[in-house]
Formats: structure tokens, C-alpha cells, sequence
């Protein structure tokens, strides 16, 4: 077997320090405490990162607690605030809003999904919304925040989850720093040639100082130039334009407000949707649109609009195209983050993806031959996890009832992924769900939209009939009064962040 001994990384920013720090911690070297092989970061100097994704979801905190790093201290480095949901307003009609809570959502009645309970409960006439029942709801209600993991086993909060909302350019030096002493090199250079085997293998690169390095494996973090697999690899893209019809983002940072809230607002407009991420330090804030509904000029009018304190730089531009490459895994160059694909950031999937794709890079870490077997099956694993990522967003566009705009009609007419249609259409049937345990996002996240964006189902589970209806009412109120109480109790999200991990200034 001819072991990898060494991998080199084309590009910084999130994604490549991202891969980094999880190949250090992943392939370490339990006796000497650093990687068992050379990881090598080649990082231009004068490329910053796109720097848009730095609103998370829940993932994220497993996989800091994979690295081993403190979490306070990562919070303090990256001037990070908590998030428990995104907030989508005007999305159904205008007017109308509703939050895609993290964690669990209500509880088991008598052993009965409690989904099909409220659904019930719905049909008697109940008024309570099925996210009422949803703790992480509750706190962002009242803007409050407490740990899910350190709250009572029998409390309702406990069924949270939280993620976190960040300054990406300083989550990557966060993690550069955690690289450095575990062994990892970096190079500030330019990558000006690749140099292929007759295999079509990458074997060796030529950088603007003059200096080659070689490598067995490469994984392109170049961003959306995608050097390696694309440039290097003529790997081709699948565009699904078609599908998500936004295609530029215009991006700005403002003064931090007095309060931040604990989630992220997504806010429809005429020709897209405007994004809003409180952290410590700052805001972030910025419009994704199409262009074809919408000039460039109008875009960054209309973010400039809807911010919340004074701007701190000038709007920037992000065009982009959503789609992926049609081999994640081409040959020795694994392509992460938006070298491998995009899918817009409407539910922060972005370091998500990166997370998936490296952890699953490691289940099937190949030897330098890069056995077609394992690259087919992990490509089949990550075009999975594309797919459903992105007909969970087309959710979101085709469902609205907004007709105000040529953009939103245009997204009601739209066609949609087979996929999507046969979920939508079983939902509407019945109530129930179609999905599998591994997709990230599960059932309250599905129902939670599906009742946001205003689908109704025409039935419910025959098995909730069980339930008298006096008792079903009687646990549905005593649940919704019992949150409401305990998150009374809780100090603000400011307060909580003050406590825990408030920077220095």
C-alpha cells in the first residue's frame, strides 16, 4: 500500500484552514501529537475570502468540540455571537413571518409524533403555531440565550440546539493558529502552473516565487477560481440556475446594534432577499438577488435600505453561480467549499458542506493510487448532500404566494427537482415526511417551513386518534406555557454573551 505522505492545500480563507485543522486532528499522530503526514497551505497573499458565510448551523459545534478547541476562546478570537434560528420575514406574503428553529420541536404525546398531534390539535381549533412548541422559538422570542446541554434533563430548553454567527476572516486565522503548532506548513504564494502525470494526476506546482511543490494528494480551497479542479482538471460544473434563481449577492458591514438578536433574519424583497448577522463587533448585511430581475445599481440601493447603523465600507459584489462540479473527487484533488460547488447561503449550509465533505474525505481516505471506487462513492455521498441542501432552499421559492414582483412570480412558476415534488406532494397527502436519518436537515426543519411558507396537508396519522382531544389540548398548553416560563428566567443573549465570552472591545 503506498501511503499518502503528503497534501497540499491550494487556497486559505475558511475552507482551507477549515481542511486543514480537520486533516491535522483527523490523521494526528497520537504518539508525537502532530499529523502523521505533511499538510502544506499555499495561500495567496492578496485574496481575501469571500467572507458572506458567517452565519452557521448547529454541526459546527460538534466539530470545534472534534478539534478540542475552547469554545469561549473561539468565541472571544472570532467576535461571535449564538445563534438558535433564522428569522424569514415576508417569504409566504408580506407581512407574514416565521422562524426554521434549531433542535426539537414539542414532545412525544403517548409515544405519537408530535407533529401528527399538533396537527390535530390544529384541526379542533387549535391557534398555537407548530414552532411555538419549539424552545430554540421561545428564546428568540425574547432574545434570550442559555446552553440546551446544561439545562435540566426534564426541561423543555434542553431541546434546543444552537450554532454560531462569526467574522469568517478571523475564524480562518482562529484555526491557522490552531494549525501551526500541529505541524502545518504555509507558503504565501501564487499558484501560476500545475503540473500533470500521464495519468492526468497533479503532481507538482509551480508558485509565482519560483518554488515547486510537490504533493500526493491536493484539495483546492481556491474559492470560486477552483485552480486545481477545474483549471487544472477540466472536472465541468452542473449549473442549477434553473432551480435557485439568484445569482449576485451585494455585501456590506455596518456598527453593530445595541441589542443583537440570537438568529439570523432573512428578509424577501422585490428581487431576492436581504440577510442580517449580529456579531460582537459588527453586523453583516447583504442582499442576494437576480440580476436578471434586478441592475446592480438598484441591488446595493436596496441593501443600503434596509441596514441598521452606519456602513463601515463600501457595498461589495459577489456574482456567483449555484451548481457543483460533476466530480467533487477528481482523481488526487478534492475540491472543498466553493471550488466544489454553491448552494446560496438562504439556511447557512456553506461551512456545513465543507464540514461534510472533509469528514466524509476522511472515511474513504485514499492511498496515492485514488481507487476509482472510492472516489465514485464519495462523490455519490456529497451529490446527495447537495441535492437535498438544495431542494430544502427551492422550498422556500416555490411555495410563496407573493405576486408583487416579476422575481416571485417567476419563482411560483418555476420548475422544481423531481425530488422536491414528490416530498411536497406527500406532505400535502398525508402530513407526513419523506427523508432519511443522514440528510442534515430532519422533520421540524421540513414542517417548520412547510407551515412558514403556508402548505397546508389534508390529513394527519390515524395513530393520533388515540389521543382524547382534552388531553391533547391539555399537554399542548401546559408545553407552551411551561417554555414560555423558563425562558423568562434566562438572561438576555447580550447579557449571556457579556458573561461568557464578551470581547475586550
Amino acid at each position: 500500500m503506498n501511503k499518502i505522505k503528503k497534501i497540499v492545500i491550494v487556497g486559505g480563507g475558511s475552507a482551507g484552514w477549515i481542511t486543514a485543522a480537520a486533516l491535522a486532528r483527523g490523521l494526528e499522530n497520537s504518539k508525537g501529537g502532530t499529523a502523521a503526514l505533511d499538510i502544506h497551505v499555499i495561500e495567496a497573499p492578496d485574496i481575501k475570502t469571500v467572507g458572506v458565510g458567517e452565519a452557521t448551523i448547529p454541526p459546527i459545534v460538534g466539530f470545534l468540540q472534534y478539534l478540542g478547541v475552547n469554545e469561549a476562546d473561539f468565541m472571544r478570537a472570532t467576535r461571535a455571537t449564538f445563534k438558535l434560528a433564522i428569522e424569514f420575514v415576508d417569504w409566504h406574503k408580506k407581512g407574514s413571518a416565521f422562524y426554521h428553529p434549531f433542535g426539537s420541536i414539542g414532545v412525544n404525546i403517548d409515544g405519537q409524533d408530535f407533529y401528527q398531534c399538533w396537527l390535530r390539535a390544529k384541526a379542533y381549533g387549535m391557534q398555537a403555531r407548530y414552532t411555538d412548541f419549539s424552545p430554540a422559538a421561545k428564546l428568540c422570542e425574547q432574545n434570550k440565550f442559555y446552553f440546551p446541554h446544561k439545562a435540566a434533563k426534564d426541561s423543555f430548553l434542553a431541546g434546543a440546539a444552537y450554532a454560531y454567527h462569526f467574522d469568517a476572516s478571523l475564524f480562518a486565522d482562529f484555526l491557522e493558529d490552531y494549525c501551526r503548532p500541529r505541524g502545518v506548513k504555509k507558503t504565501q504564494a501564487k499558484v501560476k502552473n500545475v503540473e500533470k502525470d500521464d495519468k492526468g494526476f497533479i503532481r507538482q506546482l509551480h508558485l509565482d516565487s519560483g518554488e515547486r511543490v510537490q504533493g500526493d494528494f491536493f484539495i483546492d480551497c481556491s474559492g470560486f477560481r477552483a485552480l486545481l479542479i477545474e483549471g487544472a482538471l477540466q472536472t465541468g460544473y452542473t449549473d442549477w440556475s434553473h432551480y435557485l434563481p439568484c445569482n449576485k449577492a451585494v455585501a456590506v458591514q455596518t456598527e453593530v446594534s445595541a441589542e443583537f438578536r440570537p438568529y439570523t433574519r432573512a428578509s424577501a424583497k422585490e428581487h431576492g432577499w436581504v440577510w442580517n448577522i449580529p456579531l460582537q463587533h459588527r453586523c453583516g448585511n447583504g442582499y442576494v438577488y437576480s440580476d436578471v430581475h434586478c441592475s446592480d445599481d438598484e441591488a446595493s440601493a436596496i441593501l443600503m435600505d434596509n441596514i441598521e447603523g452606519r456602513p463601515l465600507a463600501e457595498p461589495r459584489l459577489i456574482p456567483f453561480v449555484t451548481g457543483h462540479r460533476n466530480k467533487i473527487w477528481n482523481k488526487n484533488c478534492l475540491a472543498v467549499g466553493l471550488a466544489s460547488g454553491f448552494v446560496e447561503p438562504l439556511e447557512s449550509t456553506a461551512i456545513h458542506l465543507i464540514m461534510r465533505g472533509l469528514r466524509a474525505f476522511l472515511d474513504y481516505f485514499p492511498d496515492t493510487r485514488c481507487a476509482q471506487s472510492l472516489q465514485d462513492e464519495y462523490n455519490r455521498i456529497m451529490l446527495k448532500e447537495y441535492q437535498t441542501i438544495r431542494d430544502f432552499i427551492v422550498l422556500h421559492y416555490c411555495t410563496t404566494q407573493r405576486e408583487d414582483s416579476a422575481f416571485w412570480r417567476d419563482c411560483r412558476a418555476m420548475n422544481i427537482p423531481d425530488e422536491l415534488q414528490r416530498r411536497i406532494e406527500l406532505y400535502r397527502d398525508s402530513g407526513l415526511l419523506a427523508y432519511t436519518p443522514d440528510e442534515l436537515f430532519k422533520g421540524p426543519s421540513w414542517y417548520s417551513v412547510f407551515e412558514g411558507m403556508g402548505l397546508q396537508t389534508r390529513s394527519y396519522s390515524t395513530a393520533v386518534e388515540s389521543i382524547q382531544r382534552p388531553a391533547l389540548f391539555e399537554v399542548l398548553n401546559k408545553v407552551d406555557t411551561l417554555m414560555g416560563q423558563m425562558a423568562e428566567g434566562l438572561p438576555s443573549h447580550k447579557e449571556f454573551i457579556k458573561r461568557y465570552c464578551a470581547i475586550n472591545s
